[in-house]
Order: structure tokens, then sequence, then C-alpha cells
């Protein structure tokens, strides 16, 4: 049984209600749980919010809805409250401000887990040496397996010498993990390279547990800003015209 989970939180810093924000007749968490429905990789796809209008919203195109009444600091925390009476095996947690879900992105994640040690798996793309630099893109090393050894918004590894051959990887904040492995993350206290950092995949990482790494070469439009919103309007009617 694999599971969508798609945490939707009202409240943004630098976009209040963006979720809510209209994107070509439907609303952007519309989008999101859409998009990821019509990928057909799960069993079910349920939206977990704090607010009535989103779950109004996700109602509207016949979704389905697990509302959260616990305060949480993390996607992951509010997904974890919702899965716990959830009967499943693995639980992708779909970025709620990201409507345009790429089913081939999403089956190599979910195809991680045919290896029987992964216990949770992220994605990945190369970025170039200027995007290295920006500390808004999240970097991530691997080991040899594909496993991440290091997440950061440094430029990771330093290059002390020219090395025109190597590739920086830029984490995509999609993540799918077995039940059992999502249920004990949300247990641990915060650690001390993701409160550096804060990036809370650290916390994974610092208690020794393997994160398994898979390429991928679709770039999400995140909505973040009213800019964004704006690229993806034009990405959707360029590609609905």
């Amino acid at each position: 049984m694999i599971t969508a989970l798609i945490p939707a939180r009202y409240a943004s810093t630098r976009f209040p209600a963006k979720l809510t924000q209209e994107l070509c007749g439907k609303s952007v968490i519309q989008r999101t749980y859409l998009s990821t429905l019509e990928t057909g990789l799960f069993d079910q796809v349920i939206v977990v919010t704090d607010h009535e209008e989103i779950v109004k919203q996700i109602k509207e195109v016949g979704g389905q809805v697990f509302f959260s009444t616990t305060a949480h600091e993390s996607g992951s925390d509010r997904i974890a409250e919702a899965v716990r009476d959830i009967d499943t095996d693995i639980v992708v947690n779909v970025q709620g401000d990201e409507p345009f879900q790429d089913q081939k992105s999403l089956y190599d994640l979910v195809r991680a887990f045919d290896d029987p040690s992964v216990q949770v798996a992220s994605m990945m793309f190369n970025i170039s040496i200027e995007d290295a630099h920006n500390p808004n893109s999240v970097k991530v090393v691997l080991d040899q397996n594909s496993n991440a050894m290091y997440f950061s918004r440094s430029p990771i590894p330093y290059i002390r010498e020219q090395a025109e051959d190597f590739q920086y990887w830029k984490h995509v904040g999609i993540y799918a993990y077995k039940k059992s492995a999502l249920l004990e993350f949300t247990t641990k206290p915060k650690s001390k390279l993701e409160q550096i950092e804060m990036l809370e995949q650290l916390r994974l990482l610092e208690h020794g547990v393997k994160i398994k790494m898979v390429p991928t070469s679709h770039q999400a439009i995140a909505i973040d800003v009213p800019e964004d919103l704006e690229k993806a309007i034009a990405y959707f009617k360029m590609n609905n015209g």
C-alpha cells in the first residue's frame, strides 16, 4: 500500500494563503492534489491541513482530507499525525505548493523501495556551480551507494582545485518513507546540525538513518512568492493551450 500525503499549511510568511490562490480555474492546492492523483501511482492521496478553507477546496474536487488539530513545526510532523491510523507501507510526502507533479519522478522515487533495506528516499537533480553557491538551493553529497552523506545550504564539497567533471546535486524536498521510519523520525528531538542549517533531513542522518537519493531531471515549480504563481500560470497555459 502506497499513500501520498500532501501537507498543506494555510499560513505562509512570504506569500500568505498561497495554497488557496487561483491557478487557471483551480487553486494551487487543488492543482497539486489532482496532479498527484493523476500519476496513478498511489492507493490513496490525502491532503493534510490545518485550515477549513483548504478542506473546503479539496472536497470540492472530491478529494480526501485529514484535518490536523495539532500545531507542527514541519510537514513531516504534520503527515506523521495523519498516517498513524492509516494502513499503509510507504508514505510519500508531496509538497503542497508544487502544483505540477511529475509521474516519472515519483515512480522512480517509489521504486527505490524495491530494495528492502531502504527506509527513506528523496530526490535530487544536477545544478551548475553558480547555483551551488545559492544558499536557497540545498545541496547534497552522496556515498558510492547513492545514499546522502550530508545536506547543506553551502556549496558542498568545497572544490580546492579545478574539477571540471564534478556535478553538484540540488536536493528536491519530496520524501518517501516506510511508515515505521516516518513515525520514528518524528519522535526524535531536533538535532544540532538540523538547527544550524535549518534542514530537518539532517536529523535523520545524525541518528544514523540512510536516505537513498534518486536522480530526476524534473525541476518542479514551487509557489513561494507571487512571482512564482505567475510562472505557474504561464506554464499551465503553455501546456494546456
